[in-house]
């Protein structure tokens, strides 16, 4: 069984910044985080492969930075630039077969 447990989630002003984690039980394939606002479907926010290759939705490639340590077995999401359009709950995912998910982490961005 394949744990995924985030943190780092909370609420922060517009123009701030949030760093998430998220440690696997076991080394992953791709690692990223997606995430899900209020009334809305959830949509990938970045990936990176096991290689480090990353990928970003457009909506926030100059504001947010992912990366993963794969000693640690950790995928990391640094937020820059917040808007309150980011508010949403942030879900890890890895790869390992099929897909593995976290609970999720709750990002609130006050105008």
């Amino acid at each position: 069984q394949v744990r995924l447990v985030e943190s780092g989630g909370g609420l922060v002003q517009a123009g701030g910044s949030l760093r998430l984690s998220c440690a696997a039980s076991r080394s992953m394939g791709t690692m990223g985080w997606y995430r899900q606002a209020p009334g809305k479907q959830r949509e990938l926010v970045a990936t990176v492969t096991s290689g480090g290759r990353a990928n970003y939705a457009d909506s926030v490639r100059a504001r947010f930075t992912i990366s993963r340590d794969n000693a640690k077995n950790t995928v990391y999401l640094q937020m820059n630039s917040l808007k309150p359009e980011d508010t949403a709950v942030y879900y890890c995912t890895g790869w390992w077969g099929i897909n593995y998910w976290g609970q999720g982490t709750q990002i609130t961005v006050s105008s």
